[in-house]
């Protein structure tokens, strides 16, 4: 989804983090993503260089970075949830809600075994 933007994979799922915890580090966002800290890290780069959003150090812990969506940030996550939305409406309408339900379900799965075959 964030290709035809420019942007490399993953950046709408970080994005998506930013905004839901602000100021949160890269370490947690990278867990919660579930990706790489080197993967999050080219994300995040490309991300700021565009203006998409600041990092700035931990005061408490020099180590570590905090990362916030900037405005334009904010705006560019909004379009791209409303082309997902968009191309979702499809599956929605194919899909009864239970077997929208049993998807998420599915999906949900197989999203936590890809995790754990990398955790290994």
């Amino acid at each position: 989804m964030s290709e035809p933007f420019g942007l490399p994979t993953g950046s709408l799922t970080v994005l998506a983090l930013i905004a839901a915890n602000p100021g949160c580090a890269q370490v947690q966002l990278a867990a919660r993503a579930g990706i790489t800290g080197p993967s999050l890290v080219g994300i995040v780069a490309e991300l700021e260089q565009r203006g998409l959003l600041t990092r700035q150090r931990d005061s408490a812990d020099r180590r570590r970075n905090l990362v916030v969506l900037t405005a334009e940030g904010q705006a560019l996550m909004e379009a791209l949830f409303s082309q997902v939305t968009q191309i979702e409406a499809s599956v929605r309408a194919a899909l009864a809600p239970d077997e929208m339900v049993q998807l998420t379900a599915l999906l949900d799965r197989a999203i936590a075994a890809l995790g754990a075959d990398h955790a290994t």
